[in-house]
């Protein structure tokens, strides 16, 4: 004999009374139903996250070298990449003479940055040579699996510089082009650029020079400043912030969307309890190489969200961040599709938040 439906009101008064009576007569089939529901949700979610977290795929051999400018100025073949972790003063690992420790490296992520890129470097090295010719420094552009001639633009543009130089004012391997077999996001390619750093302070600049590059020298003042404040640590971190510009021209001016975007995203990271940053997602962050190591050994994220997950990771560990103001200004070729990868940040900043809660993600993990 077949289920029968309710098929009329009196059939659902009559269910609705037994089941009342059913309810009286064992008040603990009710629990137990309340407790079997909200375990099968919770299990539920759980295993809705693991299909959504994000972990980042292994780095392939390719990945793990760089292509440089020769002294003759042809391209180098594929040089090998060393690790961040071998710079350590506790490593055990010497690092190869022909990679040197140097002052302050900068990573510069780029996707599909052919024009934008040369006026960025050339910016960034006036910068350096002037400031850190002799304590060393180093640029790894990571091409983030660009479908342009990005990797091939940032070498030409190394050795017309050198052939315009009558005098080099650095090594031709200081500039190192890291080329990524598949697009990663923003994130993943900082992450990579920041694992193969041989700075004793390490800087992530955007490819489209929005921030002015001497700055830089604003964020290294902090950033030793907060290393030589008790208690005394070499981990620390000075990202810089456009904060102060939120009612200037260069922010005023933009399109509504646009601002109440940036209302609404700040809005929604202080309800996500992120709130000591005021400027979480300017490109322009300084790391000591031992803060690198600690947030970027265990990185997650390779979105635009990235940013955010730096910070979380740097105060669990209990690493001092400063927050200095930057000059900044609009470039139009924002590879950033406004409402669309807003959406996605909000999503990827729940999962963020829902994986460490969990434990899906983990703070403490090995190199």
């Amino acid at each position: 004999m077949g289920f029968l439906f309710p098929s009329s009101v009196e059939d659902y008064l009559a269910l609705g009374e037994a089941a009342y009576f059913l309810v009286q007569d064992n008040p603990s089939v009710v629990v137990t139903l309340v407790l079997g529901i909200a375990v099968a949700a919770v299990l539920a979610l759980y295993i809705l996250l693991l299909l959504v977290a994000h972990f980042p795929r292994r780095e392939t051999d390719s990945e793990c070298t760089y292509l440089t400018v020769a002294p003759s100025g042809e391209i180098s073949g594929p040089q090998p990449l060393p690790n961040t972790t071998d710079y350590l003063s506790n490593s055990t690992v010497t690092p190869s003479p022909s990679d040197p420790p140097v002052y302050v490296s900068v990573i510069v992520p780029a996707f599909n940055e052919s024009l934008r890129l040369p006026l960025m470097l050339a910016e960034a090295v006036d910068f350096l040579t002037q400031n850190y010719t002799t304590l060393g420094w180093e640029i790894l552009l990571v091409d983030d699996g660009s479908n342009d001639n990005t990797s091939q633009s940032a070498l030409a543009w190394v050795q017309s510089y050198l052939k315009s130089h009558s005098t080099t004012p650095f090594t031709p391997s200081s500039i190192r082009v890291i080329t990524l077999t598949k697009n990663r996001g923003k994130g993943g390619a900082v992450t990579h650029g920041m694992r193969h750093a041989r700075g004793a302070y390490t800087i992530f600049a955007d490819a489209d020079g929005a921030t002015r590059f001497s700055d830089l020298s604003a964020l290294l003042a902090a950033l030793q400043s907060l290393q030589s404040t008790p208690p005394k640590s070499p981990s620390a971190i000075a990202v810089g912030s456009r904060a102060h510009m939120v009612h200037t021209a260069a922010v005023v001016q933009r399109s509504f969307i646009r601002n109440l975007l940036m209302y609404t995203f700040h809005f929604y990271l202080g309800v996500m309890g992120i709130s000591s940053i005021k400027d979480t997602q300017c490109g322009f962050k300084l790391f000591s190489r031992e803060a690198a190591v600690t947030v970027f050994r265990g990185m997650y994220t390779e979105g635009w969200i990235f940013d955010v997950e730096i910070l979380l990771r740097a105060e669990r560990a209990g690493i001092k961040v400063a927050e200095v103001p930057v000059n900044w200004h609009e470039v139009e070729g924002t590879k950033m599709e406004l409402v669309r990868d807003s959406v996605v940040m909000a999503l990827d900043l729940l999962i963020l938040r829902a994986g460490y809660a969990t434990g899906v993600y983990q703070y403490a993990v090995g190199a």
